[in-house]
């Protein structure tokens, strides 16, 4: 017999919406399996929040179509009330209500007798490692804690999506990233599809199974956090990621000659200006040797000198900027550990070719 195939958790079809004429989100789509965590990630103003709004059900939508298990929830001629959708919402304010014990908080949106409200708070409290402050007050807890409390009251009720819109951006980093991990175990372990927002690559490659990379309304690229940082769209794309190096170039017979040797261009005319992209920590520095640089290798290509304009020490690594030779322009490249040669001093750099990206000026 043929495997009937279970539909996505949640399902986001060509939605569109627009203010006063300007169109905030074009054309949004993609699915999330029970128990997958994907994130729109981009920019302030660029629609991921209204998108969530609209899936949320507090805003319409001018078009497209909103699913959840298989069942439209919106699009035309049907739009089901926010409190019917079985969605939790967790945000960066927690919203706790002060007069209410953390108890009463997470049972707020429960139904049932008070035995089986009673022990579905004592099992998420005691999931998130709370029970011992089950009757008391918010004001009394930690900011970790009251995240840890909201996390609990938006599971409650059991939904079968959770948005969540910088929900961890109010806290300070040493517990950031404790309770980030505690949220995803949990949301996993409930089968809770999980639609999040947020501006910070970091939290989208440490949460999400899938990133959806937005801008001006549009999903511009999409995959696993691996594939977005390894092989992306464009040159804004790495940008979102982390500092970039920029090297310009012309193409001649599908090459671009530069001072670190030749780079494929592919499918690119000749005369196109194309920006050869590469990040801080594939630049390689060496010695000057009485104005000669290190050999060319096929992996490195031809090493061009720069000379040092400054030198800072970051922590786990130390970061130098050079000004190029060859068109003063300035690269900047990572070093593990404490590496600070004074300013002036000239050495050379080579890269690695396999993390370039050969993008159209």
């Amino acid at each position: 017999m043929p495997q009937i195939q279970t539909p996505p958790r949640l399902d986001l079809r060509a939605l569109h919406r627009s203010y006063e004429g300007r169109e905030v989100v074009s054309g949004v789509s993609l699915t999330i399996r029970a128990g997958e965590v994907c994130c729109l990630l981009g920019p302030s103003g660029c629609g991921k929040s209204t998108t969530l709004r609209m899936v949320a059900g507090v805003e319409h939508q001018d078009a497209g179509e909103i699913l959840v298990d298989g069942e439209r929830i919106s699009g035309p001629g049907r739009h089901l009330p926010a409190e019917k959708r079985r969605i939790g919402l967790m945000f960066q304010d927690f919203a706790l209500f002060p007069h209410l014990s953390v108890a009463e908080n997470v049972a707020f949106g429960l139904t049932g007798s008070r035995a089986e409200k009673r022990a579905r708070v004592e099992e998420l409290l005691t999931r998130v490692d709370l029970i011992r402050y089950i009757d008391d007050y918010p004001h009394g807890l930690s900011g970790g804690e009251q995240q840890r409390v909201a996390l609990a009251r938006a599971l409650a009720p059991k939904p079968r999506v959770m948005l969540m819109d910088e929900p961890f951006s109010g806290l300070d980093n040493r517990l950031r990233d404790g309770i980030r991990d505690q949220t995803l175990d949990l949301l996993k372990e409930e089968g809770t599809a999980v639609l999040l927002v947020t501006h910070e690559p970091e939290e989208a490659m440490r949460m999400a199974d899938e990133i959806a990379l937005m801008r001006g309304g549009r999903i511009v690229q999409q995959g696993a956090p691996y594939n977005i940082y390894n092989a992306p769209v464009d040159r804004e794309a790495v940008a979102f990621f982390s500092d970039i190096n920029v090297i310009r170039g012309r193409v001649q017979g599908a090459l671009t000659e530069t001072p670190f040797g030749q780079f494929l261009a592919p499918g690119l005319p000749d005369g196109a200006e194309v920006e050869i992209v590469i990040r801080p920590q594939h630049l390689s520095i060496d010695f000057d040797r009485g104005g000669t640089g290190p050999l060319p290798t096929a992996a490195r290509g031809t090493p061009a000198r720069g000379i040092v304009q400054r030198a800072r020490f970051m922590g786990n690594e130390s970061l130098v900027e050079f000004r190029m030779d060859h068109d003063g322009s300035i690269l900047k490249a990572t070093v593990p550990n404490v590496f600070l040669p004074r300013p002036g001093k000239p050495l050379w750099l080579t890269i690695r070719r396999d993390r370039c990206f050969v993008f159209p000026a």
